[in-house]
């Protein structure tokens, strides 16, 4: 009956070692998909960070284009109107001629 108890010690002892090694491991594995959670967290942070600037910079250039399409309707405005004044100031000028031209003649 003594080498039953000692045997039935034995396996009650290495089973705890067994449980404590088992138990070990699986403390180890939970850690390790704690942390690859916490970084699959930053992750689709970063993801929805990086989503927000570019919806921005999206934004951003939209307003430019805008900005941009106004700018240049209102330089070719300037354009025609400056144009404009150049052709009537040239006609100017020969009229102003003309007049003189005919009051030193007379």
């Amino acid at each position: 009956m003594n080498d039953r108890v000692s045997n039935s010690a034995a396996m009650t002892e290495s089973s705890a070692v067994e449980i404590e090694i088992a138990t070990r491991r699986l403390t180890a594995a939970l850690d390790g998909l704690e942390s690859a959670v916490e970084r699959r967290r930053d992750a689709d942070r970063d993801e929805n960070e990086l989503a927000t600037r570019i919806q921005a910079l999206g934004a951003d250039r939209s307003r430019l284009a805008d900005e941009l399409d106004g700018a240049l309707v209102k330089a070719r405005k300037l354009e025609r109107t400056n144009r404009e004044i150049s052709d009537r100031l040239d006609s100017a000028i020969v009229t102003i001629r003309s007049v003189l031209d005919t009051g030193e003649d007379g």
